[in-house]
């Protein structure tokens, strides 16, 4: 006997829904009525974040969307009161307002107005007129947020790292980058260096400072001392960190991924603290670091061996650098060496015969390396990314193979 689609139980027609895209999950709710049924099931929306333009009332909206479960809302564009969303949706997990360069302080703060604890993530990144005052609501009545983005919010001060680290104990994930005002004063409130005030996030996991320009090797005292829970640190382009610091955060054994991108006070030396240390790190970036040299190989291969992802680009390496550190990393996955413009055929040759596990391989801008030494590289067993910008072939030299190759 032949069975038809609608014979189907509706829980067996939602778990085949389940694994179609947003749009189309909203087009089976239009083909009849027992699709529309099965497609509201909330299996079938679990973990979509509805993306939002609110331009004009829609009493239906917030309705339809907790009908199916939906508690993840990105706002694209903000003509209504914030407040309109709060009320719509009581039990909200996640909302995104990335980029609603309108949203102001008055605005959050009617929204604001009593507790929600459902709300554990709130992305305010570029939300250029939010101040500390914003950061005083939030502390007030979200006490369950445990990931805060302030990426790009310059208004922000020590003062709203102060409420923060009063109100916000639950936090594991704060992105703080271009928060130009804040200093190693609101890292101190963060990491509890001012218990009196405040109790600080000791729950933190993931902290990104990158850009912000006022820290010093005072701030990596602070969360060394802190925030023992952190696991990823993004300090790029902190110009004022050094090779001090380093001492700081080389015995964080919660640590495994570390970005010093850009930080131009960092040296061999630098490396060599982080070596000399307890870290057990899985990720490191130092690239266009001018300070940083062969000798940073040397360290990395004698206490940072363990690494799986290693960026160097527009370092000062070389291939006996190369040559120093690939007989240690037998870990290694990924190797970013762009840039590197010192680095020869000698060089490939070397990885190929040492770091056999490598996926990932970033070759841009390596004007010296040959087709002999790519030839080497494309035999690496597991290698799935090879990037190639700036590096001059013919179609003929071109190899192919069961890997993704990236030309500029």
């Amino acid at each position: 006997m032949e069975t038809h689609i609608s014979c189907l139980f509706p829980e067996i027609l939602a778990m085949i829904f389940s694994y179609l895209d947003v749009r189309d999950k909203g087009r089976v709710a239009q083909v009849c009525i027992a699709w529309r049924d099965a497609s509201y099931h909330k299996s079938v929306w679990r973990g979509v974040e509805a993306k939002l333009h609110l331009r004009r009332a829609n009493p239906s909206l917030f309705p339809s969307l907790q009908a199916r479960g939906i508690r993840r809302v990105q706002i694209l564009s903000l003509r209504r009161s914030l407040s309109y969303v709060i009320q719509g949706m009581p039990n909200i997990e996640s909302l995104n307002l990335s980029g609603c360069y309108n949203l102001t302080d008055n605005g959050l703060g009617h929204a604001f107005v009593q507790e929600i604890p459902s709300l554990r993530v709130l992305n305010l990144s570029l939300c250029k007129q939010i101040t500390d005052s914003s950061l005083g609501r939030i502390a007030q009545y979200l006490k369950n947020l445990e990931v805060l983005e302030l990426g790009g919010c310059s208004n922000i001060t020590n003062t709203g790292l102060l409420l923060i680290a009063w109100g916000l104990h639950r936090l594991k994930s704060l992105n703080l980058r271009s928060c130009r005002h804040v200093s190693d004063v609101g890292i101190g409130h963060l990491a509890g260096m001012t218990r009196s005030a405040a109790e600080g996030c000791l729950n933190l996991e993931y902290l990104t400072l990158q850009d912000c320009q006022k820290l010093t090797d005072l701030s990596l005292k602070h969360i060394s001392k802190g925030l023992t829970k952190l696991r990823v640190l993004n300090l790029s382009f902190c110009g004022g960190i050094s090779d001090a610091g380093m001492i700081h955060l080389s015995h964080m054994t919660s640590l495994w991924s570390l970005n010093l991108r850009s930080c131009d006070n960092i040296s061999d030396t630098g490396t060599m603290h982080l070596a000399m240390g307890t870290l057990r790190l899985s990720g490191l970036d130092v690239s266009f670091c001018d300070k940083i040299g062969d000798q940073t190989l040397a360290y990395i291969a004698q206490g940072l061996y363990q690494l799986k992802s290693l960026s160097l680009c527009s370092c000062h390496i070389s291939d006996d650098g190369i040559n120093r550190m690939v007989r240690q990393m037998h870990e290694l996955r990924t190797l970013n060496i762009g840039q590197c413009v010192r680095i020869t055929d000698k060089g490939l040759e070397l990885i190929a015969d040492h770091l056999t596990q490598l996926v990932g391989i970033d070759l841009y801008g390596c004007t010296k390396i040959t087709k002999r030494g790519l030839e080497r590289i494309t035999q690496l067993p597991c290698l799935k990314v090879l990037n190639l910008g700036l590096w001059q072939m013919t179609e003929s030299e071109k190899v192919r193979g069961d890997f993704f190759l990236i030309f500029f």
